[in-house]
């Protein structure tokens, strides 16, 4: 799930956007409305996460412009504005949510995760491929019955191998759904997915696919 902050503020808005990686989302960060509006423009969100009172404007402003260009991804404004009024406005400009500060990082991870779950299609509580099997609820992988120990980044690529299982994901698509703005875009893949076969162990699941990417499947 890939998440856009838009929280000037420069202790608030990279300390939730940690708080999001560590819960495994991928998260960018904009400061203006102006850079929220061309972040949505050229990346595909799950969700926004948008405070109101920013240098350039009133997020609920770019709100209904978004709207009324038919964009439909869940937005969670988060603001100090919380009187009844300011909680009805956002809702009629288009919010989904609203959450006053201060707040508490498990609710707001809490409420994106509802959002993006919202605006996704169903799927299955649990992942199977071989004798890896992935809990998408408690966020456990096990192989033969053992519980792994995976990183949110190891447990999001596996999590998008698993849900393609058999095919070939490049390197790109792997980038966009588990990585955000502030990685680096070289040989990251390739890192994780050798901690992951180190974890996971022998036999290997995840097969390499010279010039293209990975496929996950049962070992021949």
């Amino acid at each position: 799930m890939r998440v856009l902050v838009v929280e000037d503020d420069p202790g608030l808005g990279p300390a939730i956007a940690a708080g999001l990686r560590a819960a495994g989302f991928a998260a960018d960060l904009a400061e203006r409305l102006q850079e929220a509006d061309l972040k949505v423009s050229v990346n595909a969100y799950d969700c926004v996460i948008a405070d109101r009172g920013l240098p350039d404007g009133d997020a609920l402003d770019l709100l209904k412009v978004w709207r009324d260009d038919g964009r439909t991804f869940p937005v969670l404004v988060l603001t100090a504005f919380g009187t009844l009024d300011d909680r009805v406005s956002g809702f009629e400009h288009g919010a989904d949510d609203y959450l006053v500060k201060p707040f508490a990082m498990a609710e707001l991870v809490a409420r994106v995760r509802a959002l993006c779950r919202r605006d996704q299609p169903p799927r299955l509580p649990e992942l199977t491929v071989g004798d890896v099997t992935m809990d998408l609820p408690r966020r456990r992988v096990r192989r033969a019955g053992v519980l792994l120990t995976l990183t949110a980044k190891e447990f999001a690529v596996l999590e998008a191998l698993m849900l393609r299982a058999g095919q070939v994901l490049t390197r790109s698509e792997l980038i966009e759904s588990c990585w955000d703005e502030s990685d680096p875009m070289s040989n990251v893949v390739d890192v994780v997915i050798r901690q992951l076969r180190r974890k996971l162990g022998p036999p290997d699941l995840i097969e390499a696919v010279r010039g293209t990417g990975y496929r996950i499947g049962e070992p021949e």
